[in-house]
C-alpha cells in the first residue's frame, strides 16, 4: 500500500480545517439564536407583566368610578339614586320609566318641591329608574335611556340628565331618541366627554338596566310611577298626596 504523499496530507488538513471553521461558525450562529430567544422570552414576560398590571389598574379604576357594572353613586342595593340626608325621617322612593307619560307629569308637578325638601333635610328622595316600557317603543327606548342615565351618573350629573330625559320625553309607540340624541342630552346636563359617549353607544350599563328592572318587579312594582313614602305606596302619587303623606310620616 502506497503511503499518502505530503500534498495529500496537506489537502486533508485544509479540508479538516475548513470543516472545523464551518462547524465553529454554525455553533456561533446557534449560540446567537439561543441568546436572541432568551432575550425575546424575557421581553415577552415583561410585556405580559405590564399587561397584567395595567389590567389590574384599569379594573381598580373601574371599581372606583362605577364601571364595574353599577353606575357611580348608586344606593347600597345598586338600583337607586338618592338625594338628601340618609338620616331624614321620611324616605320617598319613586319607581319611574323615562318613557312613562305619568312619570313625566309627576316630575313636572312634584320634582322641584321634592328636591327642595331633600336639600333642606325634610326627606330623602330615592329615584329608582327601570326599563318597564320597552314594548311601547320601536327601539327599546326605556332600556337605552336608562343605560344613558347610568352613564350620566358616572359623570356626576344623574339628576341633571334625569331632568333632560323627561323634558324631551318622546311619545309612546315611536322610536324614541337615537343614541346620538341621548349623547347630545349629556352635553346639556354637563356630560360631554368621550367616555360618556362611548358608555351610551356601547350600552355599558345594559346589564345593570335589566337587573334594576328585575329588582323592581321582585319588589312588586307593576306600574310606573310607583311612589312609596316610608315603604307605603301612594294610590294617587300627586304633589298634594305626596305632601300629605310626607307630613303624616314625618
Amino acid at each position: 500500500m502506497t503511503a499518502p504523499s505530503t500534498a495529500d496530507r496537506r489537502g486533508r488538513d485544509r479540508r479538516a480545517s475548513r470543516a472545523d471553521r464551518a462547524e465553529a461558525a454554525r455553533e456561533r450562529v446557534r449560540q446567537a439564536e439561543q441568546r436572541r430567544r432568551r432575550r425575546h422570552g424575557v421581553a415577552t414576560a415583561v410585556v405580559l407583566a405590564v399587561v397584567v398590571v395595567a389590567g389590574v389598574l384599569v379594573q381598580a379604576a373601574r371599581s372606583s368610578t362605577g364601571d364595574d357594572g353599577v353606575p357611580a353613586g348608586a344606593t347600597r342595593d345598586s338600583y337607586g339614586f338618592a338625594l338628601g340626608s340618609p338620616t331624614a325621617k321620611v324616605t320617598v322612593e319613586i319607581y319611574e320609566d323615562f318613557l312613562c307619560p305619568a312619570c313625566e307629569q309627576l316630575e313636572r308637578s312634584a320634582g322641584t318641591e321634592l328636591r327642595r325638601m331633600a336639600a333642606e333635610g325634610e326627606v330623602r328622595v330615592v329615584y329608582r329608574p327601570m326599563a318597564f316600557l320597552d314594548g311601547y317603543s320601536t327601539n327599546r327606548y326605556s332600556t337605552r335611556s336608562l343605560n344613558a342615565a347610568g352613564c350620566a351618573a358616572d359623570e356626576g350629573v344623574l339628576v341633571e340628565y334625569h331632568d333632560q330625559l323627561f323634558a324631551v320625553q318622546p311619545a309612546e309607540g315611536g322610536p324614541g331618541l337615537t343614541d346620538r340624541a341621548l349623547v347630545a342630552l349629556g352635553s346639556r346636563a354637563g356630560a360631554s366627554g368621550a367616555e360618556f359617549r362611548s358608555c351610551v353607544v356601547d350600552g355599558s350599563y345594559l346589564g345593570w338596566t335589566r337587573k334594576a328592572t328585575d329588582a323592581a318587579s321582585r319588589a312588586g312594582v307593576v306600574q310606573t310611577p310607583t311612589v312609596l313614602v316610608n315603604g307605603r305606596e301612594l294610590e294617587n302619587p300627586s304633589l298634594a298626596d305626596l305632601k300629605a303623606a310626607i307630613a303624616a310620616a314625618g
